[in-house]
């Protein structure tokens, strides 16, 4: 489980990074193309590398949420469950996530196929097959940041755990970290909250 956990961070660290960068990225290529056109020079290229990279940006930043679990589910009603259904259906949709990213993958490998040797309209030295690579690319690290996140989900769904109560207890004991720093008890809070 150690080794799974370090990966986990070196992945959660990487994706962070990646995701940040092109952040920045697009930020100042869309400062740039509003200051040029207040300036009368619209650059021709802006608009296909904004969107490019927004899509760039979508996937790794969802690889990252991935990691973290931070996607939209229904772990209330999973955790409502008995146990003996839980688990299946657990399985079950780990299965339908991965297999789905697997598809896409295959799918965005016969896209680079179909467009090889084609570029960009507006920038004709970058290839089309360096802008479409994240599909496959981006669908590796789902599927990577799936499996390095689902022992932990797992072990949360057998104990009936949902993620919003295990963010409500991690909150808690990260206040009682800091109110045991500060010296205060439990009474001297309510104290000072009364006045």
């Amino acid at each position: 489980m150690g080794n799974i956990n370090q990966l986990s961070r070196i992945m959660e660290r990487f994706l962070e990074i990646i995701t940040v960068v092109l952040m920045v990225s697009l930020t100042l290529v869309v400062l740039y193309a509003v200051v040029t056109r207040y300036a009368w020079r619209t650059p021709s290229w802006y608009d296909e590398v904004a969107a490019i990279m927004l899509v760039w940006l979508t996937y790794y930043a969802g690889a990252l949420a991935a990691l973290k679990r931070g996607h939209i589910g229904v772990d209330g009603v999973l955790a409502a469950l008995p146990v003996h259904i839980r688990m299946p259906i657990a399985y079950l949709s780990e299965a339908l996530f991965i297999g789905f990213f697997l598809v896409l993958g295959w799918a965005g490998l016969v896209v680079l196929e179909v467009m090889q040797g084609m570029a960009l309209i507006t920038l004709r030295w970058v290839p089309l097959t360096f802008t479409q690579s994240v599909i496959p690319i981006g669908s590796g690290l789902f599927i990577i940041a799936q499996l390095l996140s689902m022992p932990d989900y797992l072990a949360k769904v057998r104990s009936g755990v949902t993620q919003e109560e295990e963010e409500i207890r991690l909150a808690i004991a990260e206040a009682e970290r800091d109110n045991a720093k500060a010296g205060l008890t439990a009474e001297e809070l309510t104290k000072r909250e009364r006045s």
